[in-house]
């Protein structure tokens, strides 16, 4: 992501005006529930491994110095933070999921794109350094 950013950025400084989405994940605001990824009978326990959350964690960091570092260039940095994206997963891992989520189910593939055509356009022009979670309510329990 740094090093989409460096290149993204030279022709928006040139044209004064651009905005950087990067995506996060409920991982890099909240520790993992290693219970979603528990199977019943297995021997070897899945889990989510520390460097997924510690580097989606990062991503924060990187669109709060990115979003300060080019303060008055008429760039803006905000994150997204989607939930959970149905894709074809088990139904074991699916049930577990969506009983976490408030809303009791997983995203669909197209629920992310209303929020990422906000953070694009000029409705979100007065966002930088922000972070929008469409989480389906993972990260209000």
């Amino acid at each position: 992501m740094f090093l989409s950013a460096q290149a993204a950025v030279k022709p928006m400084l040139e044209q004064n005006h651009g905005s950087i989405i990067n995506i996060c994940s409920t991982y890099g605001l909240v520790g993992p529930d290693q219970r979603i990824y528990q199977r019943p009978g297995e021997l070897q326990q899945q889990y989510k491994p520390v460097f997924y959350s510690v580097t989606k964690a990062g991503v924060l960091g990187l669109v709060h110095y990115l979003a300060t570092y080019y303060a008055g260039k008429n760039i803006r940095v905000n994150s997204l933070t989607p939930g959970g994206v149905f894709n074809n997963h088990d139904e074991i891992f699916e049930h577990n999921y969506s009983a976490r989520t408030v809303l009791g189910r997983m995203a669909n593939r197209d629920e992310m794109n209303g929020a990422l055509l906000f953070l694009a356009s000029e409705a979100s022009s007065y966002m930088t350094g922000s972070n929008l979670v469409v989480d389906g309510g993972w990260t209000a329990w």
